[in-house]
This record gives C-alpha cells, structure tokens and sequence, in this order.
C-alpha cells in the first residue's frame, strides 16, 4: 500500500504505457515485425508492475526484515551511543530503541529538497510523518563531535544522497563521529540484476554493491557482515578498526 501511495504516477503510467500498446498492437495496421514489439512492450510494462508490487511484498511483509530483531543479533555488546540517520521516512527508530533499551540515541532527518527531488520522498513526508522527532542535518555536517559515536544506522536512507561527490564526504563525515571500533548498518536495495526484474528500469535509483563497497574501503571502513533479506536487499555492517 505504501509503495503505490508513495509512486502512483509511476504506476498510472505504466498501467496506462501497457494498454496503450496493447491497444496499438491489436487496433493499427502496423508492419509485421512492429507488432510483437508492442506486445513486448505490453507484456513488459505489465510484468514490471505486477513484480515490482510482488517483490515489495516480499521484502517489506513477507520477509523477516521489518520485524527487526536481526538487528540487534548483529552486536555482542548494545552501541551506548548511537544514532539513526534517514531522510524523513523513519519506521525504525522505536525497533531501535527497543532492541537497545538504555542507550543514547539521536535521529537525524537529512532530507535536502535541492539534492533529493524525487517526488516520492515528498509524498511518504507528507503521508506517513515520523514516529518520533529528529532534527535537520547536512550530510556534509553531522552534528556530533569527532568520535562521539559508538554506532550508526542507515536503513534505506543512503541511497537518496545521489550525487557521487556528495556520498563521499557523507562517509567521511560517518568516519569523522565514529569511534574506534564503531560501526555502520546500511540497508539499501542494489542496482542489480535482480531489483531490475523486479523493477525495471527504475532500479537505477539504488546504487551498486560495488559502490558501497568501495565508500567503505576508501574511507577507512572494513566489511564486518554482509548478508541479503531476499535477492533484492542488501546488509552491510561496515566497522571501524581498533
């Protein structure tokens, strides 16, 4: 329901790309060969819809990733400092506090209307407002002292800083208020073969695996897990060394 109420232009237009060509290669006296493209076209702009619905299921009901609890399996001793970064979408900071009860936290909002202008961030701000208060935050400048921090989360989040230069002062920014030894989580669906199934040409807006790696490699960051919720998700719990 989300994900309709967050893009429905997309799926309007789909839905409206599938019948016309349906309509065209049934009605007009196109050449032969002209024909099955149109129904390919067809064919193609219903099956993303359908998958890319379908593949949301999975992820986001069917799957164990909302419930959560993965997260704190994740860490032998509980972040005493820590802080939920996202860019007005927030469905996991009460999970957080719940599975790292006594802890001190911060949530950050770092939406930036002139970086990030899809106009489905719009919508899900205005849709489905956040749970609890956070304040407004520059990737470029996060407010915290060098090495407050014990642990940062960025879950579906990271992905919106679409500009290349600008994700890597973000992650030197990450770098900057993380202990030693601190870590961050990053979920993020990737920009590969299987959320371009699902998705269609609208998996270009997530980044590759190959990209978060190398974030993490060029600023200083080792790999401590990676694991996938379904084909189309991707973990990455990135660490510090001692």
């Amino acid at each position: 329901r989300q994900i309709v109420q967050y893009n429905w232009p997309s799926y309007v237009l789909g839905a409206l790309a599938c019948l016309i060509s349906a309509l065209l290669a049934r009605w007009l006296p196109w050449p032969l060969f002209a024909r099955p493209l149109l129904g390919a076209a067809a064919a193609l702009s219903g099956f993303w819809l359908v998958g890319s619905l379908l593949a949301s299921y999975w992820v986001y009901d069917h799957s164990s990733l909302y419930r959560w609890d993965w997260i704190g399996e994740l860490y032998s001793t509980p972040p005493r400092c820590w802080a939920n970064l996202h860019v007005g979408l927030d469905e996991t900071t009460p999970a957080l506090r719940r599975l790292f009860p006594g802890t001190e936290s911060t949530v950050l909002d770092l939406y930036d209307p002139v970086e990030m202008t899809e106009p489905s961030i719009r919508r899900a701000r205005q849709l489905t407002p956040s749970p609890v208060p956070a304040a407004a935050a520059r990737v470029e400048a996060l407010p915290f002292r060098d090495q407050g921090l014990d642990a940062l989360f960025l879950i579906f989040a990271a992905h919106e800083i679409r500009r290349p230069e600008l994700r890597q002062r973000f992650f030197d920014e990450l770098r900057r208020v993380l202990k030693p030894g601190g870590s961050i989580l990053i979920v993020e669906h990737l920009r590969d073969l299987p959320n371009f199934i699902a998705f269609g040409p609208g998996f270009v807006h997530f980044q590759t695996r190959r990209e978060w790696l190398r974030l993490a490699r060029e600023t200083g960051f080792a790999v401590a897990r990676e694991f996938r919720f379904t084909p189309f998700v991707g973990v990455f719990l990135l660490q510090i060394s001692e």
